[in-house]
């Protein structure tokens, strides 16, 4: 895609931001905006001020550059076009996202926890205003939903597509395993470096158990939030609740993510995972990147695709291809622009409440027991699991969307196993992200 092209016929426009949430995304994006002659950050909205002013001066910008509040609502505000929403805060992106729709702005989402649950009724919202709603590029969703597009597009045919967990599993020459900066001696897995194209299963179980034995997780909810809005974009589906998840290095996976009948991992076709990216110390990174797994349909065209470095499975059936690095605020401005100027979503086309997000309890829980998250970044709640199950309307005894459950107080015990729903729970004030997933399964008729 040639941008200058794109973007042409709205050369010498300049797209109005107003950013909320001044973390890693909107400081990355902060910078980035100062290289950029067509967009421009009119406000900066965070409620940790400090923060906020530490974020402004690290992208070389003064006070006077940038109109800086902690309530992006007020009316003395300056106009924006775009309202980025990076707070990672569920109830408040839901808040966020209605409002600027209200008032006809265009939302770019890169509060992926609220977009799990009330993605397409934010995107119904915004298409019926007149405005757009998009996931953003720089985080997996988007770009993922782009690459599966892009297949599409071309006639492939996926298999499986998903993304690398966060953070790589790093093997060096004595056996060390590194995982976020803590290192584990002597884990085992040189031995376990090469898998026999017929051994999948077993050895990719041999390679968790190593995982385990370390201390370290084989998922986290991040992913799943992840994989659900893509799941919502696309109607692929997991191949099971709690994900494959398995340990591979990334010349494994178009071997990995086929079918069993061809000697992989899936049960079916067309569907969504999350692979650990197992690599040397000296080798690249997939850290986060996306992939498509597609069907070889042509024997001559992947045979040379595979002998100019491609990741072709062994058996010649699939072959993997893959944006391996996502960039947060740094390609951010491609869905600013495309909304902005061109009223495109560069994430979902006509979202739909495909799947949800739900918590399994992986231990006894008492009644009183509020379930805080502890890992922003992974999204913890330490004792519950999460898992990917076909989406149904929100009521007293169904699976409850996790990012409603998060945070809530149990009203009774809960016993390892159970999945969490609505009745579980001390009640509570409606608030917007729950009355908007109630008019979302309303609209959509889930039952």
């Amino acid at each position: 895609m040639n941008y200058d092209a794109l973007l042409a016929s709205r050369a010498g426009k300049v797209v109005r931001v107003g950013l909320v949430g001044v973390g890693d995304f909107g400081a990355t994006l902060l910078a980035q905006s100062r290289a950029m002659a067509n967009m421009e950050i009119t406000v900066a909205c965070d409620r940790d001020v400090p923060r906020m002013e530490k974020a402004v001066a690290g992208a070389g910008l003064g006070p006077d550059d940038h109109f800086m509040t902690d309530d992006i609502t007020k009316a003395d505000v300056p106009d924006f076009d775009v309202l980025v929403e990076a707070t990672g805060h569920p109830e408040a992106a839901a808040e966020l996202a209605e409002w600027a729709i209200r008032h006809k702005r265009h939302v770019v989402m890169a509060s992926k926890e609220t977009a799990v649950v009330i993605g397409p009724i934010l995107h119904r919202m915004a298409k019926d205003a007149g405005v757009v709603y998009t996931e953003v590029e720089g985080d997996q969703p988007s770009l993922l939903i782009g690459l599966v597009s892009w297949a599409r597009t071309l006639g492939l045919e996926i298999l499986t597509a998903g993304k690398a967990s966060e953070y790589d599993f790093i093997l060096d020459k004595n056996d060390k395993l590194s995982w976020c900066g803590e290192r584990r001696a002597a884990s085992a897995l040189r031995a376990l470096w090469e898998i026999d194209i017929d051994k999948w299963y077993n050895m990719t179980e041999k390679r968790r158990a190593v995982i385990h034995a370390a201390g370290f997780p084989d998922h986290v909810v991040s992913d799943f939030c992840e994989m659900g809005v893509v799941a919502n974009a696309t109607g692929l589906m997991p191949d099971r609740p709690d994900f494959h998840a398995p340990l591979l290095r990334t010349v494994e996976l178009a071997d990995a993510f086929q079918p069993k009948s061809d000697g992989g991992l899936m049960a079916g076709e067309g569907r969504i995972d999350v692979f650990n990216c197992l690599r040397r110390d000296n080798g690249a990174s997939f850290a986060g990147g996306v992939f498509v797994v597609v069907k070889c349909t042509d024997e001559t065209t992947w045979k040379l695709l595979a002998e100019k470095g491609h990741v072709v499975a062994k058996n010649g059936k699939a072959a993997m291809l893959s944006i391996q690095q996502h960039l947060l605020g740094v390609e951010a401005p491609i869905s600013i622009l495309a909304a902005g100027l061109l009223g495109l979503p560069t994430g979902a086309h006509d979202p739909r409440p495909v799947v949800d997000l739900v918590a399994r309890a992986g231990r006894d829980f008492k009644k009183g027991d509020a379930l805080t998250i502890t890992n922003i970044h992974k999204h913890e709640v330490k004792g519950l699991e999460p898992e990917l199950i076909p989406a149904a309307a929100l009521g007293d005894d169904t699976p409850c969307p996790y990012y409603i459950a998060a945070g809530r107080t149990l009203a009774r015990d809960v016993t390892r196993g159970e999945v969490l729903t609505e009745s579980m729970f001390e009640p509570v004030p409606e608030t917007t992200l729950k009355r908007l997933r109630l008019e979302q399964d309303k609209l959509f008729g889930l039952s």
